[in-house]
C-alpha cells in the first residue's frame, strides 16, 4: 500500500497506474520500458487485481443516444 492505494509487490507503483497504462492502449513490453524494474508478472497481478475488484459490482455508466 502507498498512501492507501494498492501497489505491486516490492515496489510503490500504483496497481491503478499500471491499468491506465494498459487502459489508454500500452502494451506490456512499453511499461517495462518504461519502468524496467517491473516484470510481466506484475503486470499480469495488476491486471488480475483488476479483475478480481470487478467481481460481482456494478458501476452505473451513461450512455448517450446516437442521433
Amino acid at each position: 500500500m502507498c498512501f492507501g492505494k494498492p501497489c505491486i509487490k516490492g515496489h510503490r507503483i500504483w496497481v491503478s497506474l499500471i491499468l491506465d497504462f494498459l487502459a489508454s492502449g500500452m502494451t506490456m513490453a512499453e511499461i517495462i520500458e518504461e519502468y524496467p524494474q517491473l516484470h510481466t508478472e506484475d503486470i499480469l497481478a495488476c491486471i488480475a487485481y483488476g479483475a478480481e475488484m470487478s467481481r460481482e459490482r456494478f458501476l452505473d455508466i451513461p450512455i448517450e443516444s446516437v442521433a
